[in-house]
């Protein structure tokens, strides 16, 4: 397979910062001094940060200049009405509330939905939220379309609902008992990998049939449309702004972590659709974000941060930055088709999804092959990523036993506008090279410490 022609960055660097370089020797110091979990890493410890795409983004200059203007009255300020209306215009909902991140959305939100009794049905919960709905006393439900569980099955959109299997949950839990469907977009736990517009139609014509509410997990919406206008025929000569509407459409509610899509350090938003139908709704949600996130006209963040914002918010709809954004994950992709390395593929928006269930087919579940792959990354070439497996998903909220997950990723979350091509091929060499020798890595690594709820950002490991 020819190797992809690299995107060129639609952009010029006003800014650097140094990195330092270590040795193989620290790094083993370093993984062993941080129970092998990689986020007690200290950040210089790490050459190229993969950890997550969020909050880690590169700002504009037109952002930083936005940090200036930053309006910081406790009520009412202009910054807060810049995000706003920025927001309401974008999404075409009545209400916005910025809240500090996408976890303090799903904070605010879900206790008002979910409770000990319910459901909660998803094409795929991430961690958080997954946490989330399970801190409201519900349960979680994934209803992810089957190819997706399949990485080297290449269809568009893996990251759909499974449309009969979600009304079959429903009619097995009863609607009355589902507080809340959650449509992730892009899916995150499936490898970033996009929803169709009709995908998201099907879904919403379900939740109207069964008077459900439907929530957008919406931190990676203008990727996803990104993938819509290129890959869904109906939607071809539509603008990203066009997509955009017609996504939220289909929600009443939705909740975003800004950190991806906003292009921002710290920030998220929460939208409900019909002030009118949902009164009571917004009055509570005001009641939650004043007790646990600050007033409603700054939900937790500065001004600063609401006016980088509504402009981080602008500039991840343009084309030519959605190009280079993908363009940056295809080229690292068709590094490792050259070579055979899997992955979720197509590959995603925001990050290159490692089968390490398939670099290390003798390392069972339960020995964390994500994680493994993780830890060898790190020890190759400081490069720092994370499990999305087995590890991640953690144990059943019932019975305490350690789950399977559908996959055992290990994500390679690019932050926006930070990397370089000679970072992507940094990558790609480092995979390399262990894959050459993954069939002398015989054994995982077992928890000695963990906490009952997401564990995997605190756990202490050790070597089998």
């Amino acid at each position: 397979m020819a190797m992809k022609k690299y995107v060129p960055e639609p952009f010029r660097i006003k800014m650097v910062e140094t990195i330092k370089m270590t040795t193989s020797e620290e790094r083993d110091v370093a993984i062993k001094k941080a129970h092998y979990n990689l986020f007690n890493l200290a950040s210089e410890d790490c050459y190229i940060d993969l950890l997550t795409d969020s909050g880690t983004n590169a700002m504009s200059h037109n952002q930083w200049a936005g940090i200036m203007r930053g309006d910081e009255a406790y009520g009412g300020s202009s910054s807060f009405y810049k995000l706003v209306n920025t927001a309401k215009n974008m999404f075409n909902y009545d209400y916005i509330q910025p809240v500090h991140q996408g976890r303090a959305a799903e904070k605010v939100l879900f206790p008002l939905l979910l409770e000990k009794g319910k459901v909660a049905i998803s094409n795929m919960f991430f961690d958080t939220t997954r946490a989330h709905v399970e801190l409201a006393g519900a349960r979680a439900i994934d209803c992810v379309v089957e190819e997706a569980k399949d990485p080297s099955d290449r269809k568009k959109f893996k990251g759909n609902m499974d449309v009969k299997k979600l009304e079959e949950a429903i009619l097995e839990h009863g609607p009355e008992k589902v507080g809340l469907v959650v449509m992730t977009v892009t899916n995150n736990s499936a490898g970033g990998q996009p929803v169709s517009i009709e995908n998201m139609q099907a879904v919403a014509a379900i939740c109207r049939k069964y008077h459900i509410h439907l929530n957008i997990d919406a931190a990676r919406q203008a990727e996803n449309a990104y993938f819509i206008k290129r890959d869904e025929e109906a939607y071809k000569d539509h603008s990203i702004k066009e997509i955009v509407r017609l996504m939220f459409e289909t929600g009443d509610t939705f909740t975003m972590s800004a950190k991806k899509d906003g292009i921002v350090n710290m920030g998220g938003l929460l939208g409900v659709k019909d002030e009118e139908k949902f009164s009571e709704l917004i009055f509570k949600i005001k009641a939650n974000t004043i007790s646990f996130e600050g007033f409603i006209s700054y939900g937790g963040l500065s001004g600063r941060d609401m006016e980088s914002l509504a402009i981080g918010l602008e500039e991840a709809l343009e084309e030519d930055y959605l190009d280079y954004r993908v363009g940056q994950m295809e080229y690292l992709a068709s590094l490792l088709d050259d070579v055979g390395i899997k992955y979720q593929s197509p590959v995603g928006g925001h990050g290159v999804f490692i089968d390490a269930k398939a670099m290390f087919p003798h390392i069972p579940y339960n020995e964390f092959p994500g994680q493994v792959l993780a830890i060898e990354l790190y020890k190759e070439a400081g490069i720092r990523t994370c499990d999305i497996g087995s590890y991640m998903l953690g144990n059943d909220p019932d019975t305490k036993e350690q789950l399977e997950a559908d996959f055992e990723f290990t994500r390679l979350a690019i932050p926006r506008r930070v990397y370089t091509q000679a970072h992507l091929d940094i990558m790609a060499e480092a995979l390399i090279a262990i894959q050459k020798r993954a069939a002398t890595i015989k054994q995982g690594y077992k928890i000695t410490w963990e906490p009952p709820i997401l564990r995997h950002f605190q756990a202490h490991l050790e070597p089998l």
